[in-house]
């Protein structure tokens, strides 16, 4: 069972890294195959297609699952501390995943619709834990509503433009200590903004 996990994880990882550089279009499932040291059959049979393969790469590396196990067991009810922890879940985790968004950025108009829902099921996730936990904290007098939704989007995309700022625009990489102070100085005039 391992050697089966470890073969599709190779997979989905050289899936990555060769569309991250070549586009979807740009790569082959004989590329992929190769550079996760099987042979083409073997992806075949764990994913059926290269379209299926980067759905389940989208599937398990981004953050939905991650975010969604962060606002069940991670948050406090503490407006400050809760946005600090989702905002650097988040950056830590489109950091670590930033070549997935590469693909879905570069391949914009060729890319499966399929590849592109399971793509945008994690920020739909995310306005959804966000505005669920802002209602909940809204109905506990910690926070002022005016629209939770658009507070949620709002808040993500204050930490989207960073991470695209710090991440993908740069000319020169940002140094993290300047990432960590936006996010701080950024949540706490939130912070301040929401509360009653």
């Amino acid at each position: 069972m391992t050697n089966i996990h470890s073969t599709s994880d190779k997979l989905l990882l050289a899936a990555i890294d060769l569309m991250a550089d070549k586009g979807y279009d740009g790569t082959t499932t004989k590329e992929i195959a190769a550079a996760a040291g099987v042979n083409e059959v073997t992806l075949f049979r764990h994913f059926g297609t290269k379209q299926k393969l980067l759905e389940a790469a989208y599937n398990r590396y981004h953050y939905a699952d991650e975010m969604t196990k962060l606002f069940k067991e991670s948050l406090i009810g503490e407006l400050y501390t809760d946005l600090l922890l989702i905002s650097q879940t988040y950056h830590r985790s489109m950091k670590r995943n930033r070549k997935l968004f590469i693909i879905a950025h570069r391949g914009s108009s060729n890319l499966p619709e399929e590849v592109y829902q399971e793509a945008g099921r994690h920020p739909q996730q995310l306005k959804k834990l966000l505005t669920e936990y802002l209602i909940a904290m809204s109905e506990q007098d910690k926070v002022v509503l005016s629209n939770a939704e658009l507070q949620a989007l709002s808040f993500m995309w204050m930490n989207h433009g960073a991470f695209i700022s710090c991440h993908l625009n740069a000319k020169e990489p940002i140094p993290e200590t300047s990432l960590d102070e936006f996010i701080e100085e950024s949540v706490r005039l939130f912070t301040r903004a929401l509360t009653p």
